[in-house]
């Protein structure tokens, strides 16, 4: 009978760490949550905006994907919601499909997700090679930066095409609606949030002169708010201010709504869902590599347990299978809101869910405020996470990598950048496997130990499967080129593994032996090897005489 596998418990995080929760811990969480919604504000509005949607569905995502994702979750400290990885899947399935198919896909996706999580599937992810992920998140992070050169150089056009290639070729040709104003926002955008962090570095000189002033204590309470609200804040009063001729959310979207989203189901149709399979794939993959990945960047920089990635791919699921229906858009684990988190104190979970509710009362309360916001100023905010996203160090470093690790990385990012992110993970996941068969069927070796009359011992190295039985061929032409009958030893100490590929191979050895009148023998065979051997009947046939 069929046995299926265990599923997986669900047990989120939350329930472990409320054991013993006491005062202290809530009002470090407290803190850390009301940081990490500050710093989500922002960020939620732009990555919408860059993925072609309005940026309320940036904000109602990050309130209530990141609230699901931190209740239900299989870690402690993990921010989830919008991310800037998605910009460029959104934005392609919008251009393509609309945005009824993009919720109907991001729902299908979390179902995915969760089935992934409750089949016990999480650690599969882990089987993608690090250089196909760093191949395809630079890719990713070229095109959000290509995504907002229009925003931030002000141009007039009214919508942008997905391809890499018409990007460029749109870009090219508006150059002439050029906003010098925009430009100049967004590039003291960009200036301003490199520059915050190292100010206010306890080594920086400006930071060594205030400790000479006597008020030291408020300017300190200033340094803790996150670079991105300083921009957001301080540029958009000066544009409002100076009355600057710039695009603002206010003028593009109308503003942002000051009510909580209403329930509503996309637009359905069986003919439009046949062509969702790709991008639906498309956002589980991504958003269960993403939201693993950001996982074991927390355990890594903090104390607390270490995840679950069962669990916290359920959470993910859940979670992308909700926000749809309140025009959401998909959602994962956040690294640089979790590392926010984690420096802000986070204990628990409620941190998680404190970001979720403090960003639920600044939308409520400071909506109107959001139409003021220059879009130049976001696509600074967007070009600057695109920068912190890409691991640009690692093309230094391929000099130091064999040509395999290169060729997938180089390959993948060019894919992504030109082609999709779908055929750049599925191009770097062939590769992987084709590049690592090669590498195995160069380690096997069969190495002549011992030449005697009528006798030869070959010592067996590595694993003999598919791609390495070639290596058997020069023994069995030895055998049929000597005049007289050959006796082969094999010494298998040193063979890892063997496939049924490799078990035809030594058949055809021993029929080409036992014809000339020799006899085939193993000489110490491991467990694999042996068993393989044992239930085809060949070691049986071994033992027959010639």
């Amino acid at each position: 009978m069929l046995q299926l596998p265990a599923l997986a418990s669900f047990r989120p995080r939350l329930m472990h760490d409320l054991k013993g929760y006491d005062r202290d811990r809530l009002f470090k969480d407290v803190g850390a949550g009301a940081t990490v919604g500050i710093v989500a504000l922002p960020l939620a509005m732009a990555f919408a905006i860059a993925s072609g949607l309005k940026p309320e569905a940036g904000l109602w995502t990050a309130i209530i994907a990141g609230f699901i994702i931190s209740a239900l979750g299989g870690t402690s400290v993990q921010i989830g919601g919008p991310a800037g990885a998605f910009i460029v899947i959104v934005y392609g399935i919008v251009e393509r499909y609309g945005v009824a198919n993009l919720l109907i896909s991001t729902a299908s996706a979390g179902v995915l997700l969760f089935l992934l999580g409750l089949f016990r599937l999480g650690t599969l992810v882990r089987y993608v090679p690090v250089s196909v992920v760093i191949g395809f998140t630079n890719g990713i992070a070229v095109l959000i930066a290509l995504s907002q050169v229009r925003d931030l150089l002000g141009l007039e056009i009214a919508k942008m095409p997905a391809d890499f290639f018409a990007q460029i070729g749109t870009l090219a040709g508006h150059l002439q609606s050029f906003n010098p104003y925009a430009l100049g926002l967004g590039v003291v955008c960009i200036v301003g949030l490199f520059a915050w962090p190292r100010l206010w570095a306890v080594d920086s000189q400006f930071r060594r002169q205030l400790d000479q002033i006597q008020t030291v204590s408020a300017l300190r309470a200033t340094s803790r708010l996150p670079a991105p609200v300083v921009a957001l804040i301080t540029l958009s009063l000066l544009a409002w201010s100076l009355q600057m001729p710039v695009e603002t959310i206010g003028t593009r979207f109308g503003g942002i709504p000051q009510n909580l989203p209403a329930f509503a189901l996309p637009e359905f149709s069986w003919e439009t869902a046949k062509l969702l399979v790709t991008p639906t794939l498309t956002i589980a993959l991504l958003g269960a590599i993403e939201s693993l990945l950001c996982a074991r960047v927390a355990d890594q920089l903090s104390d607390t347990p270490k995840h679950d990635p069962n669990q916290e791919l359920m959470a993910q699921g859940i979670a992308n299978a909700v926000v749809p229906f309140f025009g959401g858009m998909p959602a994962t684990g956040t690294i640089a809101r979790t590392v926010t988190n984690i420096r802000a104190g986070a204990t628990s979970p409620v941190a998680g869910m404190v970001h979720a509710a403090s960003l639920a009362v600044v939308v409520l309360l400071a909506a109107p405020l959001a139409q003021h916001i220059p879009l130049a100023v976001l696509a600074g905010v967007l070009m600057f996470v695109a920068w912190n996203m890409g691991e640009w160090r690692e093309f230094n470093r391929m000099r130091q990598f064999s040509n395999h690790y290169r060729l997938m990385m180089v390959a993948t990012f060019l894919v992504t950048i030109v082609f999709d992110l779908t055929v750049a993970v599925e191009l770097g996941l062939v590769m992987a496997v084709v590049l690592f068969v090669r590498r195995q069927s160069e380690i096997f070796r069969a190495d002549v130990v011992a030449e005697a009359d009528q006798q030869i011992t070959f010592q067996l190295y590595g694993s003999l499967f598919f791609g390495a039985v070639a290596k058997i061929d020069p023994i069995v032409s030895q055998v049929e080129q000597a005049s007289g009958p050959v006796n082969v030893v094999l010494d298998a100490t040193r063979l890892i593994s063997l496939d049924t590929s490799g078990l035809d191979a030594l058949e055809s050895l021993h029929k080409a032996i036992t014809k000339r009148g020799g006899r085939l023998e193993f000489v110490g065979l491991n467990e694999q090897p042996r068993s393989l051997m044992e239930r085809s009947g060949f070691a049986e046939r071994l033992r027959e005489p010639a």
